[in-house]
């Protein structure tokens, strides 16, 4: 696909064609990285990482897990 860049007040700018936007995960707002590789502009999305409940248990141990914390008594229904 071939379109121009165009200017936006004081600097240049591309439209993001709406499939591009869609294939490579992206919104109004996504944090990306630009860079010049080999004398091409490279636009890389910043991905959170994805953190998995079982990853995140493998790292409690009994060395690190807190101790019980108390909420008071119950003020509705609650099931203790």
């Amino acid at each position: 696909m071939q379109t121009k860049i165009q200017k936006w007040g004081n600097s240049l700018a591309i439209r993001i064609p709406k499939a591009f936007v869609k294939e490579a995960r992206v919104m109004y707002g996504t944090p990306v990285d630009l860079s010049v590789a080999d004398g091409k502009i490279v636009i890389d999305p910043r991905r959170e990482p994805e953190y998995r409940l079982e990853d995140l248990l493998k790292g409690v141990t009994r060395q690190n897990v807190h101790a019980e914390v108390g909420t008071g008594e119950a003020v509705g229904r609650e099931i203790w």
